[in-house]
């Protein structure tokens, strides 16, 4: 127990420290950066993105949990992290990568709209569908507008894989959909 305490209290310290001393961003960020960097590469998710939502959701503390149960960095809801095989929600990197395979999900069930996703993100799937959009809740609507302050994009931008195949007279199809009909013949 007193080493649970300890490292609380070291935790405090590195947030708090640099704050009192007049430092706009906190230090944790640099601590947690490789990883946000390295699974957001893995899963092209904009690394910027991964850090607003987690300055948003728990200011870098990942011992964080809510009111209603969202733990971790990512604050990942207990099914969320199940559904993306975290086993250990306060682990940093297992929490990161849940959240960004989360947050990809979303990306692509919402069409990159940034405003939809983060929605979805704060309120969950089921309120955007709901709504038909972004719910009226206040706090959704604050999360969105804190999140949108540091990351400005409109439209979250992942890299297309383009695969290119060849017809039968052997001209050139370029394609995002990776099952398109590929003829017999493939140059």
């Amino acid at each position: 127990m007193k080493k649970i305490g300890a490292s609380l209290l070291i935790i405090v310290l590195l947030v708090l420290i640099p704050f009192l001393l007049g430092a706009k961003e906190n230090p944790l960020k640099k601590m947690y950066d490789p990883i946000v960097t390295a699974t957001s590469r893995k899963h092209d998710i904009p690394p910027d993105l991964v850090h607003s939502i987690i300055r948003a959701e728990s200011n870098y503390d990942c011992f964080a949990i809510s009111a209603k149960g969202a733990m971790g960095l990512m604050q990942l809801m207990p099914d969320t992290a199940r559904e993306y095989g975290v086993k250990n929600v306060f682990d940093p990197a297992q929490n990161i990568e849940g959240g960004i395979k989360y947050l990809k999900d979303l990306i692509k069930l919402f069409d990159r709209k940034t405003n939809i996703v983060l929605a979805a993100y704060n309120a969950g799937q089921e309120a955007i569908k709901k709504f038909g959009g972004i719910p009226p809740y206040p706090e959704t609507k604050n999360y969105i507008k804190r999140i949108m302050a540091s990351y400005t994009k409109t439209t979250i931008m992942t890299r297309t894989i383009i695969y290119k195949f060849y017809d039968e007279a052997g001209h050139p199809i370029f394609t995002n959909n990776p099952n398109f009909y590929r003829p017999n013949k493939e140059k």
